[in-house]
């Protein structure tokens, strides 16, 4: 059965305004290991549902899909923002 992960997305580190902040990422758990190509030695898979990534406004709203399209889901949990705030004259002391 196919479980998706639904994780809201992280603010870049160049970021610096809360623009495109509050969006929510669904995507699809690998159902195949990975395992090495005979040939190449690359890692791959015929698993294709992990390249799959929807983007939603709302938690809520990834959830309604993941309800009507009949998936397993789990949240996964933003870790917290932490600001250091710190004033430009703290560069040179």
């Amino acid at each position: 059965m196919t479980v998706a992960r639904i994780s809201e997305i992280e603010r870049k580190t160049t970021q610096s305004g809360k623009a495109n902040t509050g969006r929510w990422l669904l995507e699809f758990e690998r159902q195949e290991p990975l395992r090495p190509d005979p040939l190449t030695g690359w890692n791959g898979s015929g698993d294709t549902n992990p390249q799959v990534r929807m983007t939603f406004a709302t938690k809520d709203a990834a959830i309604a899909y993941c309800k009507k399209h009949g998936l397993d889901h789990h949240i996964v949990p933003a870790p917290p923002v932490r600001l250091k705030l710190q004033a430009y004259a703290d560069n040179f002391r």
